[in-house]
């Protein structure tokens, strides 16, 4: 992902923009903390909460951050109606994710948002980096997808590795061994999500109760949404 860092840098800068240097985040679907680090990096004044069901990225994200006491991480299935409950605080300044919803269905995926429109404190902000999809634009599509997959292959191979020679490391490194065969027997090899449009974002959101929603960065096969409560 050769834009990574420019919608991560995008995303913060919006941060700070609308909730100021300090805001207290929820890094939803975290990961091993990509949000978090790039976070706490550029504001030492923030604390965040990471949630993510995947034992092995989660241990890889405690290992990271052991012992900074801004960061605190939680397991929990964002399908469970229940997974708020295990969050340290009732609401967040900001609740920031990226590259990670696209695994739930639009039924889930809608609900989801609406979870979130009551997380999120009046003022506050919402944001989603992601593969966003334009169903009316079909050559445009195929053209972004073909020169992204070259490029995919071009970068393959040496020190670049794919997401199966990742997992095969993973499953290999004694810390995360027992974590990662957690994992597959949670998840299996892959999930079948969707990737609905901007347009369908903006209107959930402030369907789910937030004031404003569009488009704040975009690539040409990926979109930040950003939301105002």
């Amino acid at each position: 992902m050769p834009d990574r860092e420019e919608r991560f840098r995008v995303m913060l800068d919006m941060v700070e923009a609308v909730v100021g240097p300090e805001p207290r985040v929820l890094d939803l679907a975290c990961g091993t903390g990509s949000i978090t680090g790039r976070l706490l990096q550029r504001f030492p004044g923030a604390t965040s909460t990471g949630v993510d069901l995947d034992p092995a990225l989660l241990a890889i994200a405690r290992g990271s951050f052991e012992g900074d006491g801004r960061v605190e991480f939680v397991s929990a299935d964002l399908a469970d109606p229940g997974w708020r409950g295990k969050l340290p605080y009732e609401s967040y300044d900001a609740v920031l994710t990226a590259t990670a919803l696209h695994w739930l269905k639009l039924g889930p995926l809608g609900t989801l948002y609406g979870e979130i429109g009551e997380l999120v404190r009046e003022g506050g902000v919402f944001m989603n980096a992601d593969r966003m999809k334009d169903s009316t634009t079909p050559r445009i599509n195929a053209a972004e997808r073909a020169s992204r997959h070259a490029l995919m292959e071009r970068t393959r191979g040496g020190e670049v590795r794919d997401w199966a020679q990742w997992w095969e490391l993973a499953a290999a490194a004694p810390e995360l061994a027992a974590p990662t065969a957690e994992r597959f027997a949670i998840f299996g090899e892959h999930a079948d999500g969707e990737t609905p449009s901007l347009e369908w974002h903006a209107a959930t959101l402030r369907a789910a109760g937030f004031g404003e929603a569009r488009a704040v960065w975009a690539s040409p096969s990926d979109s930040l949404v950003l939301a105002v409560k």
